[in-house]
């Protein structure tokens, strides 16, 4: 079975259910063309019957059905023998009648006893589909159908839905009124204008001491400082010439003037 099909009969079923009272394991009257039809397309009837009702079944059957398929003859016997596997459902009919007819009886106005009829005659179906909560089975083209809930179902399933949403006079009486009270006007404190967040705030900064700066001193120009040098130094001539520039010992290192006295030594004493 399909999903979506599957899907739509368990929801089918749980109106069953939750509005008429169904229960399982539900009690499904099987009639001897069911049979038959099973034993044609070669389907297992009770496991088919369970998926399509989404839950356990009790199959069940009339003694004038079997007496339907008991005439038939020979060419039937697997029909009889799976027939006879049935619950046998008492009909109180002392004379076996026409199977429509019996499972009609049955049923009565109301189907009281929450039976689901499992039959390929049309003729019985349109006769209970004009029943309060009849649910209806039949096989078309080798597959199992559930059909749909009839228009009698649906208008008493509304009856009932509508009844239980009702709540009677003596009843409405007796509940508390919901209406709304006049509300008192209460002048409301006016709100005062807050500061801001104090964590979205800048922190002050301490102020510090104020410190003087120090003084600089005066910088001089270079040309300044190099004439003043020049001066000093005598190098510039009376005509206003540049002189030359001595250049200046250097100084040796300690290290060279004690090399060089060490090898005077030595050769004051070669001569020695």
């Amino acid at each position: 079975m399909r999903q979506k099909r599957a899907k739509a009969y368990k929801k089918l079923m749980g109106m069953y259910e939750l509005v008429f009272g169904f229960r399982q394991p539900y009690q499904v009257l099987v009639d001897s063309g069911m049979c038959m039809s099973a034993q044609d397309h070669k389907i297992e009837l009770v496991k088919q019957l369970e998926t399509v009702l989404q839950g356990k079944i009790k199959p069940m059957i009339t003694q004038c059905c079997i007496v339907e398929l008991y005439k038939l003859g020979k060419e039937r016997q697997p029909a009889v023998d799976l027939a006879k596997g049935f619950e046998r459902r008492k009909c109180n009919h002392r004379e076996a009648i026409d199977g429509n007819a019996c499972l009609k009886s049955v049923v009565g106005d109301t189907n009281k006893h929450r039976y689901i009829i499992a039959s390929q005659s049309q003729e019985l179906r349109a006769e209970l589909r004009k029943v309060q909560a009849v649910p209806l089975v039949h096989i078309k083209m080798s597959v199992m159908i559930l059909e749909p809930p009839s228009d009698e179902t649906i208008r008493v399933k509304a009856e009932l839905t509508q009844e239980a949403l009702d709540v009677p006079e003596e009843e409405k009486k007796e509940l508390p009124s919901t209406a709304p009270k006049e509300a008192e006007f209460v002048a409301k404190p006016r709100r005062k204008a807050k500061g801001p967040n104090p964590l979205s705030v800048k922190k002050k900064q301490p102020k510090l001491p104020m410190i003087s700066p120090r003084p600089q001193p005066q910088r001089l120009d270079t040309l300044e400082l190099k004439r003043k040098r020049d001066d000093e130094d005598g190098d510039v001539r009376e005509d206003g010439a540049p002189k030359k520039k001595r250049r200046r010992r250097k100084r040796p290192n300690e290290s060279e003037s004690i090399h060089t006295t060490v090898e005077q030594n030595t050769i004051e004493e070669r001569d020695t």
